[in-house]
């Protein structure tokens, strides 16, 4: 350094510029504060009207499932009947004949719904429902040998499919993990799993005599007329208490979809959570399907749906429950109603998904290109 350099006076700060620079910063982090303040309110703000809208759907049309049929009922008697206010001409139609199959429509709605959205964020596809991958295939066949076999019903039904359904969710889960849990790979394992499944369920139907294997062939093309009181009670129960649970495990659902290195770099346990969320869903759908029988796609179309309402707001676990019980009793009114003869439910969610299968394949496909 030279003499000049080393005598020269150090250039005087300007009077009020390093206070002007630590306003324009606190300024800055002010707007950036405010700015997400007001994302937040927002994404809240959207994720409560949708779900309050979504519920208020599902509340009309669970009243005008019982409002239409062979003797039309005013949407107030209806409603008074519920309430336990009707006369007993209504309360016989609306209570003891219409009120069982449309709570089955919601409650099937809700697990199938809900099962989906955690199966499809869990292992980050949309094709990852438990209709596809051989869950609801599990319950099925664990279901049907019960009937065919051993002759339950009730709660030992019910039990059998939890068991069929968890016992294949295992036996996917242990052979698609590879130090970890690849979508794909879950994918495409499950399909086969489902594929031998659907051989043993055909195969129980064929040694089984003619009265079980109708009633196995009537239970497989599903249907919410067919809960009896017991599987209504164990499926309330089921939804009550799994529903919320899963939605409280909605946090580490997100933080897991960013992938398993960076969920435990976060403090998560990856296996823990995952397995837990898991058998959250499988007890959700394989409930459901003890009850109304495998009713398919409706957990493939609730997810994508709660998604593209919600964005990047709120819960998706919970809308994807509303818009399955939205789907569902659709379904129902169309299968019941719409037609000059009644069908199944699962024949026209069957319909309204294969085509959605196709366009979601294509548009995959169109991505990736």
């Amino acid at each position: 350094m030279s003499a000049t350099e080393q005598t020269r006076p150090a250039r005087p700060t300007p009077p009020g510029a390093s206070g002007a620079s630590g306003a324009s910063g606190a300024s800055g982090a002010a707007v950036a504060a405010g700015g997400f303040h007001v994302d937040r309110m927002s994404r809240r703000r959207r994720a409560a009207i949708v779900t309050g809208s979504l519920a208020a759907v599902c509340a009309v049309l669970f009243v005008t499932s019982m409002t239409v049929g062979s003797v039309l009922l005013p949407p107030l008697d209806v409603l008074a009947s519920v309430l336990g206010l009707g006369d007993p001409s209504t309360d016989f139609i609306v209570r003891g004949l219409r009120m069982p199959r449309a709570i089955t429509a919601v409650l099937v709605g809700l697990a199938l719904g809900a099962s989906g959205a955690v199966f499809q964020r869990l292992l980050r596809n949309p094709l990852a429902a438990p209709d596809l991958i051989g869950i609801s295939a599990g319950a099925s066949t664990a279901t049907v040998a019960g009937l065919t076999l051993f002759g339950l019903g009730g709660i030992g039904l019910s039990a059998a499919a939890v068991a069929g359904g968890l016992g294949v969710a295992a036996l996917v889960f242990l052979l698609a993990w590879r130090g970890g849990l690849v979508g794909t790979r879950f994918i495409l394992i499950g399909v086969g799993v489902a594929a031998g499944c659907e051989s043993i369920t055909s195969f129980l139907i064929a040694r089984a005599d003619i009265t079980d294997a109708r009633a196995a062939m009537t239970w497989l093309v599903g249907s919410v007329g067919m809960a009896s009181e017991t599987d209504l009670v164990v499926l309330a129960i089921a939804v009550l208490v799994l529903l919320p649970a899963a939605a409280a495990w909605t946090r580490r659902l997100g933080v897991l979809e960013l992938g398993g290195d960076r969920a435990s770099s976060l403090g998560l346990r990856v296996d823990r959570d995952t397995v837990v969320l898991l058998a959250f869903a499988v007890a959700l759908v394989a409930l459901a399907t003890a009850a109304a029988g495998p009713i398919a796609f409706v957990a493939l179309m609730a997810g994508p749906v709660s998604a593209r309402l919600l964005g990047r707001a709120g819960d998706r676990v919970v809308v994807a429950a509303l818009a399955g019980a939205i789907i569902v009793q659709v379904a129902d009114l169309v299968a019941q109603h719409a037609l000059p003869t009644p069908i199944s439910t699962g024949i026209v969610t069957g319909l309204v998904g294969a085509p959605y299968i196709a366009w979601l394949l294509v548009r995959s496909g169109k991505e990736r290109a």
